[in-house]
């Protein structure tokens, strides 16, 4: 008897660890929407990793997956080495991954400065090959999810085409940016 609960003790950690993949949707799938319908991406103005400030704007022209992520959220890191393949496959075609790290709400943070101190290490841990911004309360609640990960498909004129909560369909994703990427702009 007490050598079972040492051993339920034991792995009680690895549950804990595996809860939040557990927990999270996975292989999620987004219709894109009309053109017609597609509502403007909030803007914010965020503090990349190397310092520079950048806007949803700085993006305009661009096909940009928006991806709000948390060093110690399952899901999201289940998702990170689609997206840096996404980053390297579409990049040259006008296609940019983005990471807004949710770190301070997800953590209970006090500061972005104690948050880059797990991120900085992190993007560098797992070769993230697109800009990670900084994310702060206003642009969480700007684009109004409720769980993470969250990603938006952005077009070229800075309107949302798909949102995703949850861990994305690799295969999804990418038929979605495909179209994206042929569309016309007006």
């Amino acid at each position: 008897m007490k050598a079972a609960r040492v051993a339920i003790l034991a792995l009680l950690p690895l549950g804990l660890a595996i809860l939040p993949i557990a927990s999270a949707q996975q292989h999620v799938h987004a219709a894109l929407v009309p053109k017609a319908r597609r509502k403007i991406a909030p803007p914010f103005h965020l503090v990349g990793s190397n310092g520079r400030t950048v806007q949803v704007s700085d993006y305009h022209g661009k096909i940009l997956l928006l991806n709000f992520w948390a060093t110690k959220c399952g899901g999201c890191i289940l998702e990170i080495p689609s997206f840096i393949e996404m980053q390297q496959t579409y990049e040259k075609q006008g296609f940019t991954a983005v990471g807004i790290s949710a770190d301070i709400p997800y953590l209970g943070l006090k500061s972005p400065g104690e948050a880059w101190q797990l991120v900085r290490p992190f993007i560098a841990s797992h070769g993230i090959n697109y800009p990670i911004l900084m994310g702060d309360d206003a642009t969480i609640d700007a684009y109004g999810f409720q769980s993470y990960p969250a990603t938006y498909l952005i077009d070229r004129s800075g309107h949302i085409a798909a949102t995703y909560v949850g861990v994305v369909s690799k295969k999804d994703v990418e038929t979605n940016i495909k179209t994206l990427l042929a569309e016309r702009t007006p």
